[in-house]
């Protein structure tokens, strides 16, 4: 009552609520037109039948039955027409107040968006992009960096450090020959010529000296 009173007054009624308030009342207003329409269906097959009944024992009432028939088949199509123009009323009112919420919630969609990126730009995460793949290069140089520092501040010379290495080798070679030589070498029992003994001797130095060089390859 209060909404009508506004509405009498020239009050602000929400669109949604008049749209669905027009399309209840033309709803109505179908309804009684298509309860007529079958009314008038009815009376036309009456008027039909008597005009039958009457065509040969009672012309006069014949021909009044149909002129009444043709005027409410008359009224009938008043009435279809009236009915057409009723339900696209409802169809227009129904699309529009569709496209209006759709409307209205791609509305409030766009709004959410915006919330949500606030005051974020494409040259803001253009720059925030460019910034984590700064960091992350510097951290992967400071990865490298803390793993090869095992020798900071020595100042090493890998040649140098080659013919160390082969000096101590040929220390212990020789070393190691030089223990070979006081082996003591067993002699059997009985007389033993001087020049075997020689030989032996010196085959037990080429394999020492053989394995040592193997044992350096290794």
């Amino acid at each position: 009552m209060m909404s009508g009173f506004m509405s009498y007054f020239g009050g602000r009624r929400d669109p949604k609520q008049s749209s669905r308030d027009a399309i209840v009342t033309l709803r109505q207003q179908l309804q009684m037109v298509e309860k007529k329409e079958e009314y008038l269906q009815k009376k036309i097959e009456e008027e039909l039948k008597k005009a039958r009944e009457n065509a040969v024992s009672n012309k006069a009432a014949a021909t009044a039955a149909l002129k009444r028939k043709k005027v409410q088949e008359q009224e009938l199509e008043r009435l279809q027409g009236t009915r057409f123009q009723l339900e696209m009323q409802v169809n227009t009112l129904e699309s529009a107040s569709f496209n209006s919420e759709t409307m209205a919630a791609m509305k409030k969609a766009t709004t959410a968006l915006k919330d949500i990126h606030g005051t974020l730009t494409i040259d803001k995460v253009d720059a925030t992009m460019a910034d984590i793949q700064e960091q992350t290069q510097l951290a992967q140089e400071v990865s490298e960096a803390i793993s090869s520092t095992t020798y900071t501040g020595v100042d090493l010379d890998e040649d140098e450090l080659k013919q160390e290495l082969a000096e101590l080798e040929q220390e212990e070679l020789d070393t190691r020959l030089a223990g070979a030589d006081h082996v003591p070498v067993h002699h059997p029992a009985g007389k033993v010529a001087a020049k075997p003994v020689q030989v032996a001797e010196s085959d037990d130095e080429d394999a020492q000296l053989k394995e040592l060089q193997a044992a350096l390859a290794m």
